[in-house]
Parts: structure tokens; C-alpha cells; sequence
């Protein structure tokens, strides 16, 4: 069979690919410590798996609406106004299959051959391939370890062509951690406004972030921002829920119409007792989140302070969500070849800062246990000393 061309533009992710091998090589007898994927080591909070199976014992298990159950889709609207102060509705809310089909839903229902969407790199692996599967094309924009991986509102500005369409915002940060204060989420709000621009925040990690960071939704930045905002989230990250797949886009009428339209010939709904469980974890009291995030703030300081005792390495302090991204330019390798080292010679998985669009670097998830953490960091340690 003849494959679409659109399917030869895209890369397999890297970050499953690596997680894939680690876990062949650990049902081989191999004591693989794995820093690969960004999924939390928590169980589900009780309260939200008592809702699913109290959805389940009432029978809610058949087909629902296309948009979301909407007790969720209201539960996630107030939760927006109530948080971050955007004035969405229940209409406004589309439930999608985890963050990452909300993003998928978006780009097909707002990309067209020959629109260019703006990217700052490092950046989320599925980004450009989302882009590319739409027909757009991702315009990459570097950032450094000197500006925090940050994209400045001037780059942004030379970044902007008659064909862009939308901007892609992400904080905190996958892969680097970085969250942006205010006063930068304000200044790229004004360049937004000021071009007529779209974007896209990706606020999945917007409840972990560490010693004081503050997050606000570019939504909120002023009413003009807020019309030509779209939010996409989910409960994966903050809530231990990655194998629910529940996540939600947020945004106007037209679109959220649209992007149901495509969900409901794709996906249908959402599964939907999960949904019940999703309403749980935004209702009930947050103290799970309280209690991972005291457990990652832990983690990351001790992953920290290995990786930079590390002769070679270089780690800025990330603010938030469970990655650190260590600059290996001074060990004279690339990424790929570095962690496929790595894990063959010391059984450690990381991810190549290739896929992130940041060759120079390497991602590690702290989303693990401290003992995995120390000895896989021991293991780096007696790694890059070998390359010496």
C-alpha cells in the first residue's frame, strides 16, 4: 500500500520509542532505571477511582455526548474562571482523549496547507508532527539556556509572516521545567494582540510548579489577549491520571464546535465513566496535588544538585513540572548518541534533547521514586566520568 505523504513527515516519538526499549529491556532480567517518560509514579487518588467505580455500578458506561459529560464540561469551565480568571462557559469546553488529542483536534480543525505555526524550541515532542499532520508548517524558534528557554516577545515579533496562524505557548514547561512569569506572559500577550495573532497555551503541568513560580493563563492578561486565547489541559499530570485520558480544550464557540465535529467522527466521546473520575478530581479537595507536588519538589532538588556535581553538565533550576534538561554540549556528543550510551552501558533512559528541537541537551523525568533517582544519578555520574 502507497502511504499518505503526510505520514513520511513524521517523526515516531522518541520518548516512547526509548520508554519502549527501556521496558524490553527490563522484562529481559535488566536493571533499567528509567527517566524517560513524564508519568507520574502516584496511584489515582482514591476519590477520583471511587467516582469512576461509582459511575460504573450506576451504568455509565454507553455512549456520551461528543463534547463531554456536561457536568465535567461545567466543572471545567468554573474551574477556569475560579483559577485563572477566563470567562468560559460549559459551551466553551470541549473533553477530549487526554491534552494531547485536544492539540490534534485543534490543528485539524485551524491548519491549512501553507499557515505557519510558531514554536519556540525546546518544545513538547508532538508539537511540529501535530502541525505537519495538519497540512501546516511549524516555524521553529530557538531559545537559549541564557534566557531561560524562553521566547522573547522580540523573537516572537521577527518570528510573525503574512501566513502565521497560531503560537504555541507552553508553561511550565516540557521539557525544560521553565515557567513564565507574569510579566513575560504579559509582554508576549501585547505582540499577540498587537499582530492579530492565535494562541495556544498548553497549561497540562499549570499545578506543579515549585518555590513561588506563579503561573498566568495569556488568556487573563487582558481582554484582548482572552479573545484570540485557546487553553488546552488535562488531568493527567497533576492527578496521577495519565491512562484515563482526560483532557479538555478551551476556547470560542466556533471552535469548540468544530473541534467537536471532528471528535465526534474520530473518537466519538471521551470514555465515559473516566469522566466521572475527572469531575472528582476537580471538585473534591486538592490536597493530592499538595501531596505530589511536596514529593517532586524533593525529587527534583536531589536530581538537581546530582546533575550538577557532575563535571560536564550544566542544569538550569527548572520551576516547574518533573523534568530537569541538562546542557552535555561540553562532553562533545550528541544527544541520540549519548543516551543510547547511556542506557546500554549503565542502564539509565533519558531522552535525546533532539526531539525536543535542543541537540546540546538531554531530558530526565524526576517523576520517580528518590532511590531510583540517587542510583541512576550515580550511574550518570560513573557515565560521563568514563567518557573522559
Amino acid at each position: 500500500m502507497k502511504l499518505a505523504a503526510r505520514v513520511q513527515q513524521v517523526t515516531p516519538s522518541m520518548t516512547l520509542a526509548i520508554d519502549t526499549k527501556a521496558k524490553a529491556m527490563k522484562r529481559e532480567g535488566i536493571d533499567v532505571i528509567s527517566f524517560s517518560v513524564g508519568e507520574p509514579d502516584f496511584d489515582t487518588p482514591t476519590h477520583i477511582r471511587v467516582a469512576a467505580e461509582t459511575a460504573l455500578e450506576q451504568g455509565k458506561t454507553r455512549y456520551g455526548a461528543a463534547a463531554g459529560e456536561p457536568r465535567l464540561r461545567e466543572v471545567i469551565a468554573q474551574k477556569l474562571q475560579q483559577d485563572n480568571g477566563l470567562c468560559y462557559g460549559a459551551e466553551n469546553i470541549l473533553v477530549t482523549n487526554g491534552g494531547k488529542h485536544s492539540l490534534f483536534n485543534l490543528m485539524l480543525a485551524a491548519i491549512e496547507p501553507g499557515d505557519e505555526v510558531i514554536i519556540p524550541a525546546p518544545y513538547w515532542v508532538s508539537y511540529p508532527e501535530m502541525v505537519k499532520l495538519a497540512g501546516g508548517t511549524p516555524v521553529i524558534v530557538p531559545t537559549t539556556l541564557e534566557s531561560g528557554y524562553k521566547i522573547s516577545p522580540e523573537q516572537l515579533r521577527q518570528a510573525v509572516t503574512p501566513r502565521t496562524k497560531l503560537f504555541v505557548l507552553n508553561s511550565p514547561s516540557n521539557p525544560t521545567g521553565m515557567v513564565y512569569t507574569p510579566a513575560e506572559i504579559r509582554a508576549l500577550a501585547t505582540v499577540i494582540v498587537e499582530l492579530d495573532l492565535w494562541v495556544v497555551s498548553d497549561e497540562i503541568y499549570e499545578k506543579l510548579r515549585y518555590g513561588g513560580a506563579e503561573h498566568l493563563s495569556i488568556g487573563a492578561a487582558s481582554p484582548e489577549a482572552y479573545d484570540r486565547t485557546i487553553i488546552s489541559s488535562g488531568f493527567a499530570k497533576s492527578y496521577a491520571m495519565t491512562g484515563w485520558r482526560v483532557g479538555f480544550l478551551a476556547g470560542p464557540l466556533d471552535l469548540i464546535k468544530a473541534t467537536t465535529t471532528i471528535q465526534g467522527h474520530s473518537t466519538s466521546n471521551v470514555c465515559t465513566f473516566a469522566q466521572y473520575g475527572a469531575i472528582a478530581a476537580y471538585e473534591q479537595p486538592q490536597d493530592c496535588v499538595q501531596e505530589m507536588l511536596t514529593a517532586f519538589a524533593e525529587r527534583r532538588q536531589v536530581i538537581l544538585e546530582a546533575i550538577n556535581a557532575i563535571p560536564g553538565l550544566v542544569c538550569p533550576q527548572p520551576e516547574g513540572a518533573f523534568y530537569v534538561f541538562p546542557d552535555i554540549s561540553q562532553l562533545g556528543m550528541g544527544s541520540i548518541d549519548f543516551c543510547d550510551k547511556l542506557l546500554d552501558t549503565q542502564q539509565v533512559a533519558a531522552v535525546p534533547g533532539i526531539a525536543f528541537g535542543a541537540d546540546r541537551c538531554v531530558r530526565f523525568s524526576y517523576a520517580t521514586d528518590l532511590e531510583s533517582i540517587r542510583r541512576g544519578m550515580d550511574r550518570l555520574a560513573l557515565f560521563v566520568k568514563s567518557l573522559g
